[in-house]
């Protein structure tokens, strides 16, 4: 637990907020209300003698009602309530020399704090840590942790953007966290979100103009990043992301949803974002990595500068999930109907995008840009993400409804693939639990609200109304925790075995860690189902259909077996393969 010192007569702590069209602001603690001088470009500032680590205080505008500070480190009661002074120097942090693996040769893990344990807190989480070691993971990615209204929720909703959610511990606590992961070698992303606030103790508007008329999310208000004033915006979210990576020694961001960034300036946030972050870390002399979410197929995300780009580190690829998702399960309604043939999943072998200026069915219209001479690295492939499950009326996992190797051939796919391979938590062990969309406002008009936009944003994937969980109910919430004793099943535990297998067989094979695009090679039969990924010496083949497949061998292809999920696959003069499975074929070693 965060440790806060007594405070000797001597103590004083400066507290300071930004409010550019203010008259007055001050500042209210327990020994008084304390007036704040006007600098420049929009800042207040004070001195308040004994006020410290530990201090209870809020901010008054223009005589308004208290209201917690928008850069409150710390909300112990809530996002309605007084913020609490930290004071980031005291943690004592064992991680010294820690230094991420580049992404290029990561396994990311997807998980959510309120979810991965039954406890669901920064400290409980320390206990699975061994687990994701002993798998293969690299990097840990923690899906949103800003303080947000309510006792549960995904996270998407923050509210006060520097302070870690109550529930899930104080800030020590995360420090904790992130200072274990770094201990057994994990590096350790934040998703964070920066392109609007949760509709519930959201009170930046009263400081000043954080958010544009001009523009719109599906969430709500955007922010203002381009209009008048946006200097001082821009400076928020900068020193948030800063503060992340300085502070928490997290390594690294993913930034949500940055197609709903709307930005017209010269130097679009983002690019600014970046800049800083490179300064960052050439002065801590530590990796950091940004990576972005955006549904745009937009490669400019992490082209160079020079080649007029952001120079973000990498992006997520929907279409790769498309393509994978559809192939497994034979949806195609939704966005999904622009997918479904094994073609488009041999397709994503070879880019990241198959919607790069094509014309889009489900967008009634041209989608997308060429992502041409960008290395496979700057890209992530997974068969499950939060969204993906999430986002569906029943919150059910692909690999949980689906065959069991069905599945593993999915498995296969992503971490043999020629990108970024990420797993959302308990997608290891085949997990049982859905991963539902859960929230609880302490507004009940709100709550409702929810429910009812829920209902009508499924409409368009066929789902009728009581297929819908209510995400309001707190079973919702029990049923997505992991169930972590099922790992004692011989099943489950057979499907972690497959996991490590293929996460160690990508470390071992340098062409399974290649992310050079033209080097690939893929081939496929849409009515057969059958795909051969060729990625230097390796051959993966895969049958992913109902019935045995038998195929003649190519002289060029090896025929020596790697790794295989199920042993009665044979390889002479013909590769076969027994329905719903996978080969890796390779030199012997």
């Amino acid at each position: 637990m965060e440790q806060f010192h007594r405070l000797s007569r001597n103590a004083m702590h400066t507290f300071a907020v930004w409010s550019p069209k203010a008259e007055q602001v001050s500042v209210v603690t327990d020994e008084g209300e304390f007036s704040m001088q006007r600098e420049d470009r929009g800042w207040w500032r004070v001195a308040v003698a004994s006020a410290g680590p530990g201090t209870r205080y809020a901010f008054r505008v223009d005589g308004g009602s208290e209201r917690p500070d928008p850069r409150s480190p710390f909300q112990p009661d809530g996002p309605h309530a007084r913020s609490r002074v930290v004071d980031h120097s005291e943690f004592r942090w064992t991680d010294a020399g820690f230094q991420a693996k580049p992404l290029s040769s990561a396994v990311i893990y997807e998980l959510h704090i309120g979810t991965f344990t039954e406890a669901g807190t920064f400290h409980a989480a320390i206990e699975r840590l061994d687990h994701l070691v002993d798998l293969g993971v690299t990097h840990v990615e923690l899906m949103p942790v800003a303080e947000f209204d309510g006792d549960r929720g995904w996270g998407y909703d923050g509210v006060d953007l520097f302070a870690p959610h109550h529930h899930y511990g104080d800030p020590g606590s995360l420090k904790s966290l992130v200072n274990a992961c770094h201990e057994r070698g994990l590096a350790v992303l934040l998703d964070v979100v920066y392109n609007h606030l949760g509709p519930s103790g959201n009170y930046l508007r009263e400081f000043g103009p954080y958010f544009s008329d001009r523009h719109h999310t599906p969430w709500g208000e955007a922010v203002n990043f381009d209009g008048p004033y946006s200097d001082g915006v821009r400076r928020f979210f900068c020193d948030n992301a800063l503060m992340w990576l300085r502070d928490y020694h997290f390594d690294g961001l993913r930034l949500d949803a940055v197609h709903a960034i709307v930005d017209t300036s010269a130097i679009p946030f983002l690019e600014q974002l970046a800049l800083e972050v490179e300064q960052l870390q050439a002065h801590l002399g530590r990796h950091l990595v940004l990576i972005a979410e955006s549904d745009l197929n937009d490669p400019r995300l992490v082209r160079s500068r020079e080649s007029g780009g952001m120079e973000l580190d990498a992006q997520w690829s929907d279409d790769f999930h498309h393509a994978l998702h559809t192939v497994l399960s034979g949806e195609t309604s939704g966005y999904y109907a622009d997918f479904g043939a094994v073609s488009d999943l041999a397709k994503a072998f070879q880019q990241p995008f198959l919607y790069a200026g094509e014309a889009s069915q489900f967008r009634r219209r041209r989608h997308g840009r060429p992502p041409t001479e960008l290395p496979a690295h700057r890209f992530l492939a997974y068969m499950h993400n939060h969204d993906q499950i999430g986002n569906r009326a029943a919150g059910d996992r692909l690999a949980s409804g689906i065959d069991a190797d069905l599945a593993m051939v999915g498995a296969a796919l992503v971490l043999l693939s020629p990108y970024v391979p990420m797993l959302f938590q308990g997608e290891e062990w085949r997990a049982s639990s859905p991963f539902q969309y859960f929230v609880n406002f302490g507004d009940a008009e709100l709550n409702r609200a929810v429910r009812e936009g829920r209902r009508r944003e499924f409409g368009e994937f066929g789902w009728r109304p009581e297929q819908i969980a209510d995400p309001t109910d707190e079973a919702t919430f029990q049923r997505s925790k992991l169930k972590w004793s099922e790992l004692d099943g011989a099943e489950h535990s057979q499907m972690v075995a497959w996991y490590k297998q293929l996460i160690e067989l990508r470390r071992r094979i340098p062409a399974l860690t290649d992310g050079r695009l033209e080097l690939i090679e893929s081939e496929c039969d849409d009515e057969r189902r059958w795909l051969l990924v060729e990625r230097g010496p390796i051959a993966i083949l895969a049958n992913l259909s109902e019935q045995p497949l038998e195929l003649p061998m190519k002289p060029e292809w090896p025929t020596h077996v790697l790794l295989a999920s199920k042993p009665d696959i044979r390889i002479d003069a013909a590769a076969r393969l027994p329905a719903n499975s996978i080969a890796v074929l390779g030199p012997e070693e």
